[in-house]
């Protein structure tokens, strides 16, 4: 089978990158098959803190490869292609280590999903976003639901509604990416927000990234009570004793990352 997934590691972090320069690096089956299957070595794969989706060519992602939908033309492919999809969507956010999308060209429909469904991003200011189905006949619900999650309702519901295209600084302003950088630094940028990132205790990073999703639909009493409870048993791990003990006495922590 074709690799679609490249991955390179380094000092850390998991460089993965979307080969389908020739389709905008949609989401075929193949794709996303591969992708989630890469993820889930990532994540018992302890060398690796970071991971960072970037795209071959042009752009980014340009969603779901259509043709390759429209040419299977069954209910059960149209099934599988957005179960699979969330099932990727859902791996991000579950994997205990932090996701980044280091984007260009264009991120669009569930390209721009996987945007809003990584942890940090980042764009070259030349990137633009959007979700465009509803101009052709299919509302991007799927997208809608990480978009939505990441910006306030006006902003996904614009986006949505309209499907037109916004521009990386408009997307800043959203809330949908970290920031913007000129696109000849964009590679150099990440990889600085990564490494930052991967300097960090890997069990540290899991309990704050699955904390943090859990605590968010929560009310606020009952977030508290349970980010209080993640506090104490973080606390008593090996490397929280160890980092407060290089704090006070003013060296670098060597984490044993549990």
């Amino acid at each position: 089978m074709k690799e679609f997934i490249q991955r390179r590691d380094k000092n850390g972090v998991a460089y993965l990158t979307l080969c389908r320069p020739s389709a905008y690096n949609s989401l075929s089956m193949a794709l996303m098959q591969q992708l989630f299957e890469t993820l889930d070595e990532i994540e018992t794969d302890l060398s690796i803190r970071t991971v960072v989706i970037k795209g071959d060519g042009k752009g980014f992602c340009a969603g779901h490869d259509l043709k390759e939908m429209l040419d299977a033309g069954e209910e059960s492919f149209y099934q599988l292609t957005f179960e699979t999809c969330y099932k990727v969507m859902q791996k991000i956010t579950s994997l205990p280590i932090p996701v980044i999308a280091q984007v260009h060209g264009v991120a669009t429909a569930a390209g721009c999903q996987l945007v809003a469904s990584c942890d940090l991003a980042y764009a070259a200011d030349n990137a633009r976003f959007g979700t465009p189905g509803v101009n052709i006949g299919l509302f991007c619900s799927t997208p809608m639901v990480a978009l939505s999650r990441a910006v306030m309702p006006k902003h996904s519901m614009e986006m949505l509604l309209t499907g037109k295209l916004i521009s990386a600084a408009r997307a800043e302003s959203m809330g949908l990416i970290n920031a913007v950088v000129p696109e000849n630094s964009l590679e150099q940028e990440v990889e600085a927000v990564a490494s930052l990132v991967a300097s960090k205790s890997r069990h540290t990073l899991a309990v704050g990234k699955r904390a943090f999703y859990q605590q968010k639909d929560q009310s606020l009493a009952d977030a508290y009570i349970h980010c209080s409870q993640i506090m104490v048993s973080n606390m008593l791990s090996e490397d929280a004793q160890e980092g407060i003990d290089a704090f006070i006495a003013k060296r670098q922590p060597v984490w044993k990352h549990c």
